[in-house]
């Protein structure tokens, strides 16, 4: 199954430009955020349109075997959350949780997976839904352990994208849908998270990183 051209010009990732970035809203975690560089509305509507694109794309599926979306935990909840309300097909969800082990340097390539699927992907169309694409390591362990599985196909979208060099992007039209190209930076909310918090902001910020040397320290 291709990824139709006007798919794939939805899908096409948006730069985040410099001129974007704004002060963070105040509340109890604005003071670890040195700025906010997408808001609630920018995602949602990025949302809208990659909801359009997956429509068009998986259109023709038979309706006895509907699109399997599989959502990351724990970073892709809040994007999967608005993604899944603007494909307009019969979608079973589901989700999985993995976490790659071996030294920082020279990985296993193993992946463990922490919460696995409940459904049988065999003969099934799937999409990955995934927050942000960083290195991709574990993420391309993730796709083989599912390959594994045997489904039709397997797709991944994701919110953001680094641009950094990684394994999917050496398969032809893996990373099929993505939201928003942004600099190299750690950024937090709508989902993302240092050390567990910051998930619940209702944007996506950078993270000061006097806030990172103070996690460090503090380990």
């Amino acid at each position: 199954m291709s990824v139709s051209q006007p798919a794939r010009d939805l899908a096409r990732p948006i730069d985040v430009e410099t001129s974007w970035f704004v002060a963070p809203p105040t509340g109890s975690q604005s003071d670890d955020i040195a700025h906010g560089i997408l808001n609630e509305a920018q995602v949602r509507a990025r949302a809208r349109e990659l909801g359009a694109a997956i429509t068009r794309d998986y259109q023709h599926i038979s309706p006895a075997s509907p699109l399997v979306a599989i959502v990351t935990l724990r970073g892709a909840i809040a994007f999967a959350a608005d993604l899944l309300r603007e494909i307009d097909l019969p979608v079973e969800t589901d989700f999985i949780s993995a976490s790659s082990y071996g030294a920082a340097a020279t990985s296993s390539g193993v992946v463990h997976i922490l919460k696995d699927l409940e459904t049988d992907l065999e003969g099934r169309h799937a999409l990955l839904i995934e927050d942000i694409i960083d290195s991709g390591l574990t993420l391309s362990r993730l796709i083989d352990t599912l390959d594994a599985r045997r489904p039709a196909s397997l797709r991944v979208c994701a919110l953001l994208d680094k641009n950094k060099p990684c394994p999917i992007r050496e398969q032809p039209g893996r990373l099929a849908y993505t939201g928003f190209s942004i600099p190299d930076e750690f950024v937090v909310g709508y989902g993302l998270d240092y050390a567990q918090r910051y998930r619940n902001l209702p944007y996506i910020g950078v993270l000061k990183p006097s806030v990172h040397a103070r996690g460090e320290e503090q380990r």
